[in-house]
């Protein structure tokens, strides 16, 4: 059986950590997020077909023409017309029924295999506010439709973007008009297909975690930290460090004395953690960080250099970005309630009462930088000395 991933899109929510990579590139532990999707598939799929677009090279680039046995085919989608234009380029490459997956969501490998099961199929999930989802109207377990964002009740079985299909599915994408996005969209062919054909909603058991916003990247590293059963250390700790909980410490790294990392903590290959750094739970360092600081339920992407005496809470940090001596990201409510951040200029409610700071690649703090919590500091961004970042800072 084959699958097709889609993996085309620009993902401007996700900014700044999408400015300068495809989402399915962005790291939950040591894999990206296209990889672990990939590793689910194993054993049940024999071909994978993936959708490229923006920086595709890239993506091309990490995978290659084959992961784990799976052959790789890639097309290239130029313009991005909707996730059923998507898929009506991959036709040529379909014979039979056949996978869908959003290639920037994390699925559940027992809720994938129960999928193919049917010939046309889709996972959903019970939510508590399906007003921001698209919505399937059911009858006990056959769809009669889908609405996008319903503004009335109609049930709460949430599309998370998985599908079975038979080639059917073609004749119905290729008769669509476009929508008043300007796209064609795979749920509009749901909904006509539903007219004519039993079209079943599995709903999952296991995990789904939808990549939406910054945040949600930190939350699924938090999600596969927490799987960890026992500590493994491959690097070098010095007497004097102190290690409690699971933690994970790669090749090449070294702990030294008077370092304080308590668990589930993750670090990559190649880093140094210095005396007095204080790592704790649900913090991921990966490979050649260099710490000093006190790190919290936060990301530190490959290279962060962080060797001075400063607060990182709730927070993902990009690529080789230099921390200065001082920096603090709050990540706290006065009045306990959740975070308000600006997403493509829309106020949205994280739904976290702890949120930091996001900042992209190759970003530079001066000394004594305070960052309130939500903001979002973008690719290569330099902070004066002192400096309150108050407001999302884009240059």
């Amino acid at each position: 059986m084959k699958a097709i991933i889609l993996a085309a899109g620009k993902s401007t929510r996700t900014y700044p950590l999408t400015i300068n990579k495809p989402k399915a590139l962005l790291p939950i532990l040591d894999k990206t997020i296209i990889e672990h999707t990939l590793s689910l598939l194993k054993g049940t799929i024999d071909e994978i077909v993936i959708i490229v677009g923006f920086k595709k090279q890239m993506i091309i680039d990490t995978l290659g023409e084959e992961y784990e046995g799976m052959k790789i085919t890639y097309i290239e989608q130029k313009e991005q017309l909707g996730t059923g234009h998507a898929l009506t380029l991959a036709k040529d490459y379909i014979d039979e029924k056949f996978l869908v997956l959003c290639g920037d969501d994390i699925y559940d490998k027992k809720d994938i295999k129960r999928l193919l099961g049917h010939d046309n199929a889709a996972l959903v999930k019970n939510v508590d506010d399906p007003r921001v989802f698209g919505v399937y109207k059911a009858n006990k377990n056959k769809a009669l439709g889908i609405i996008e964002k319903p503004k009335e009740d109609v049930g709460n079985l949430a599309n998370i973007g998985c599908y079975i299909f038979s080639p059917e599915i073609f004749d119905y994408l290729e008769n669509l008009k476009k929508t008043e996005r300007g796209e064609i969209e795979v749920t509009c062919a749901i909904n006509e297909l539903c007219k004519k054909r039993d079209f079943i909603l599995e709903t999952i058991k296991g995990t789904w975690i939808p990549i939406t916003y910054p945040w949600n990247l930190l939350e699924a590293n938090v999600h596969f930290l927490r799987q960890m059963k026992e500590s493994k250390i491959e690097g070098d700790v010095e007497d004097g460090a102190t290690i409690k909980g699971n933690v994970f410490v790669g090749e090449g790294t070294k702990v030294m004395a008077g370092a304080y990392i308590q668990g589930p903590v993750y670090i990559g290959k190649n880093c140094e953690v210095y005396p007095g750094a204080y790592l704790r739970p649900d913090s991921i360092l990966l490979d050649g960080c260099r710490v000093r600081s006190e790190v919290y339920d936060s990301l530190l992407m490959k290279g962060v250099s962080s060797k001075h005496d400063s607060y990182l809470g709730h927070s993902i940090i990009g690529e080789n970005c230099n921390i200065g001596a001082g920096t603090i990201t709050s990540d706290y409510r006065a009045d306990g309630k959740n975070h308000i951040t600006i997403v493509n200029g829309k106020k949205i409610d994280s739904t976290r009462r702890k949120l930091g700071a996001f900042l992209g690649d190759n970003v530079f703090t001066s000394i004594h930088t305070s960052i309130y919590p939500g903001r979002k500091l973008w690719s290569g961004v330099m902070t004066l000395p002192g400096e309150i970042v108050k407001k999302d800072k884009i240059e």
